[in-house]
């Protein structure tokens, strides 16, 4: 397991039970069941990896006592991907969770959605 996958299962504060083995579909086990494919699992750690060599030329930056605007600049850059990745992540969840919670009429999967958009937009 690649230490973005372990960071993705160390965030959530309900447990999860995912198969990242093909990098292309995991299940969840919440208080709801479904099963679905995501599409963009591998577009999201390309870029997460992205975001991630980013932030650390961002840090050598810091170590090398780079101009304070130079790294704010840069830091916005990492933020933007990072936010970029997000929008993905809620497209497929979206495209694939949310259609297969309305046809089974899982309230809980919205509810789960609503809470993770709230934490992630402060």
């Amino acid at each position: 397991m690649s230490e973005v996958q372990k960071k993705h299962n160390e965030s959530h504060e309900h447990p999860h039970a995912h198969d990242h083995s093909d990098g292309h579909s995991h299940s969840h086990s919440h208080g709801h069941s479904h099963t679905h494919t995501h599409t963009h699992t591998k577009a999201v750690l390309n870029r997460l990896s992205r975001a991630i060599g980013h932030l650390e030329s961002v840090k050598r930056m810091v170590e090398d006592g780079r101009d304070c605007p130079e790294v704010l600049i840069q830091l916005a850059a990492v933020r933007s991907a990072i936010g970029n990745t997000a929008k993905i992540i809620l497209k497929d969840h979206i495209e694939h969770c949310i259609v297969d919670a309305v046809d089974t009429k899982d309230v809980g999967a919205i509810d789960e959605l609503n809470k993770a958009i709230e934490r992630f937009m402060h």
